[in-house]
């Protein structure tokens, strides 16, 4: 079998082609599977042989290639939609609706999701090199790239390390630079720079994000979360809904709401237990706030869920 290299230099559409061998490579690594974690640091294959319903879940900083299939993705009032030929990139962690739109038996949706890290960004950042756009004004953390032969090329050789597990520790950080490398040098790299560099607003916006990503059971007051923006609160309301399309208690009671429902589903929590865990005070205002938020009162949609030929929910962000 010709290496990628040379693959692409015989083929006259070399993107087409590189799509094609990365498809390939995903399909093989995970065989019947519908998801596979791999030995390389933050990066996890997905197969899905059918489209899937809107699902809610939250996408972590990182980058999802779509190999074959299609998949969607709504942020707010944004939907975004990504395939062979685009790439998703998202900047911090953001409660989202998702699906996959495009598989079937003959041509599953094959997805390789890769985390971002972001000192790995501010690394390369750091180059002189490295000319990066300014954002555009209002932007989301979260926007679609064309994926280039050179990208690629480069994910195809990140998967090829699967067969030489020696090599992971040494080379794989390379290739992972090289692929941020790539997405930072066009138009959709403008908004991750923006989140990594210190010292600019999307950055200090991104710590007020982490804090509630890590605390989203506690009381929220907005104006402690601007102080660890070292924002005013009128500018983080507006920089916060910038990037996530909500406001900060949205996105607390997203996570809220996401987190019980992982509780029930996967641990058996009952309704009440999982509503002051996520940290709520009243059983009644969750069973509200979840059934406008998923359609179904919490243990009714749960066991909908768990039920025999219940449909599968579409493939995770991202590690």
């Amino acid at each position: 079998m010709k290496n990628t290299k040379e693959n692409a230099a015989l083929n006259p559409n070399p993107a087409r082609g590189l799509r094609a061998e990365l498809a390939r490579k995903i399909a093989s690594l995970v065989g019947n599977e519908e998801n596979r974690i791999t030995e390389i640091p933050g990066v996890s294959l997905h197969r899905r042989t059918s489209p899937t319903p809107p699902c809610r879940t939250t996408y972590h900083p990182g980058i999802i290639v779509v190999a074959q299939g299609s998949k969607e993705v709504n942020l707010g009032p944004t939907n975004f939609i990504y395939d062979e030929s685009h790439f998703l990139l998202t900047a911090v962690d953001l409660p989202i609706v998702s699906w996959v739109s495009a598989a079937t038996d003959e041509v599953p949706c094959l997805v390789l999701s890769l985390g971002l890290d972001m000192s790995m960004v501010r690394e390369l950042l750091g180059r002189e090199e490295i000319h990066v756009a300014e954002a555009p004004p209002d932007s989301p953390a979260m926007s679609i790239g064309n994926t280039t032969p050179e990208f690629l090329n480069a994910c195809c050789r990140l998967l090829d390390l699967l067969d030489s597990p020696q090599d992971i520790p040494f080379l794989s950080g390379l290739i992972q630079r090289e692929i941020i490398y790539r997405v930072l040098r066009g138009r959709v790299g403008a908004r991750l720079r923006a989140v990594a560099t210190l010292g600019d607003q999307s950055h200090r916006t991104a710590k007020a994000i982490a804090w509630i990503t890590a605390n989203y059971a506690k009381p929220l007051h907005v104006e402690e979360l601007a102080q660890i923006a070292n924002m005013g609160v009128s500018t983080l309301h507006h920089h916060f809904r910038m990037l996530t399309a909500m406001s900060p208690l949205q996105y607390q009671k997203q996570l809220r709401l996401q987190s019980a429902r992982n509780l029930m589903l996967n641990n058996g929590h009952d309704a009440a237990s999982a509503a002051f865990e996520v940290g709520y005070e009243s059983a009644t205002q969750f069973n509200r706030e979840y059934s406008r938020f998923f359609g179904k009162p919490p243990m009714r949609d749960v066991r909908a869920l768990l039920s025999p030929g219940a449909p599968k929910l579409e493939l995770v962000g991202s590690p």
